[in-house]
């Protein structure tokens, strides 16, 4: 994992520049929109971002798991090593990675008859997988009581299962559908990466899954639902300082 620390260190040292560079676009983008912070976060969280990139204000994600679709057999073995890691039990429902759903359809689901993706379709399975959202992050956001925190040594969020209290409101924001909610024990989770070491890639057979340098995918992979994206007030003012127009 040697080139892996490497790309790390570079994408850090990268990060002055590419504020610096991103800075002017986005402030730009709020001076003709004249939308207040609130009305920018709840309406969409990809547009508070501006420019041609995402600004990032919070710590970031430090990698990504990312796949290969021509290379899934569809054995799941992903989703059983993730639940059996992190939650004691196999439970695919409640992974972090999803593939069973995309198994038979794809991802656009059961009209996309037979030009779509899945066995019904062209046989291609689609693995789903958390994008490890730069700032504004929506599951983050969404969440009431501040429960989605950043969780080192990857700067992954994670759920603080003591602050979370079960209102699925981090499942509705997430444009991807991969919030997960555990029923047995009334919580919410999120990959974390496995603090680094994602129990997913090292399961996979057949190599089609990857654990890479962090890069963006929120505007690369289409959503599978709108956004329902609420910000209180209180966190909306808490955003002035970098969102106020200018």
């Amino acid at each position: 994992m040697d080139t892996q620390k490497d790309g790390y260190e570079t994408t850090e040292k990268g990060l002055g520049s590419l504020l610096e560079a991103r800075f002017m676009s986005r402030r730009d983008f709020l001076k003709l929109s004249g939308i207040s912070v609130i009305a920018l976060t709840a309406l969409n969280p990809f547009i508070a971002r501006g420019g041609a990139g995402p600004l990032i204000i919070m710590e970031q994600a430090k990698g990504l798991v990312i796949s290969e679709p021509t290379r899934c057999v569809g054995c799941r073995r992903c989703e059983l090593a993730c639940t059996e890691y992190n939650d004691g039990k196999a439970k695919p429902s409640i992974a972090r990675i999803k593939v069973g759903r995309n198994m038979n359809f794809g991802p656009k689901g059961l009209y996309a008859s037979q030009n779509g993706q899945g066995n019904w379709g062209n046989g291609l399975i689609i693995q789903d997988l958390c994008k490890q959202c730069p700032h504004p992050v929506p599951c983050a956001d969404a969440c009431p009581n501040d429960a989605i925190v950043v969780s080192p040594p990857t700067n992954a969020r994670v759920v603080d299962k003591e602050k979370c209290i079960g209102c699925k409101m981090c499942q509705k924001a997430c444009p991807w559908e991969m919030m997960v909610f555990d029923s047995d024990n009334n919580k919410a989770t999120k990959c974390f990466l496995c603090k680094g070491s994602p129990k997913c890639v090292e399961a996979c057979p057949a190599g089609a899954l990857s654990y890479v340098n962090w890069v963006d995918l929120t505007r690369e992979v289409p959503p599978r639902i709108a956004q329902v994206v609420v910000t209180s007030p209180e966190k909306g003012s808490s955003c002035n300082t970098c969102h106020k127009k200018r």
